[in-house]
């Protein structure tokens, strides 16, 4: 990943139900917001998957060592997603898995508690290898700051990458994706949902107006 080391979500709601008010899209309870408009639709995120994960093949010539691992909650289908796509391509599995941060969050003490997620690696471990990490939407870069502390705890990979869905800007660390399916700009007081099939039922991205977000990507990040 260039330059940076995390990226926080942004006013994205990650979790199903329990993304951050501040930084959660417009949809609740499953049901599009009024006032949310949609900015991605199921094919051009089709597509954009699709994208990376040729740009991922080529920048590590054929990803023989590579390994994907989501961040919780949308990140993890994403990920699997791509490796689905690589396999087409390649002819053969890729691992991906999921990478838990709920410990390694900045924002725990201001935040009621939440349950952990849950972190799933290939069992040879992620030493010396190419780990991609893989989310839905980047905003402030604090949700990957803790994604790579988490990870550095688990191991220590050759190369750690980032590829987003959405990249929304408004940065508050020095963190740049790898990999990007969308730029979309975007002010401090809108807030972007991503949905995905495996976790909503479809797969959109919403962009709608809401109250003033700090913070950034899905968990504030």
């Amino acid at each position: 990943m260039h330059a940076a080391q995390h990226e926080d979500r942004d006013p994205v709601t990650r979790d199903p139900v329990t993304r951050d008010p501040v930084t959660r899209d417009p949809v609740v309870g499953g049901t599009r917001a009024e006032g949310s408009r949609s900015v991605f639709e199921p094919a051009e995120i089709g597509r954009a998957l699709t994208r990376i994960a040729h740009e991922i093949l080529e920048r590590t010539s054929g990803a023989g060592d590579v390994i994907l691992l989501g961040i919780p909650t949308r990140g993890v289908p994403l990920a699997h997603r791509l490796a689905g796509r690589m396999e087409q391509v390649e002819g053969h599995p890729f691992p991906a898995g999921s990478l838990d941060i709920t410990m390694y969050r900045d924002d725990l003490r201001l935040r009621p508690a939440r349950p952990l997620g849950h972190t799933a690696v290939p069992a040879a471990g992620v030493d010396g290898q190419i780990v991609v990490l893989v989310d839905d939407v980047l905003y402030s870069g604090r949700t990957v700051r803790a994604a790579l502390d988490a990870l550095g705890d688990i191991g220590r990979p050759r190369v750690v990458q980032l590829a987003v869905l959405v990249d929304r800007g408004h940065r508050e660390l020095p963190i740049r994706p790898d990999y990007v399916g969308k730029n979309l700009p975007t002010s401090q007081r809108q807030v972007v949902r991503v949905l995905l099939t495996e976790v909503d039922g479809e797969d959109a991205v919403l962009l709608g107006e809401g109250p003033g977000a700090s913070g950034g990507d899905g968990m504030s990040r």
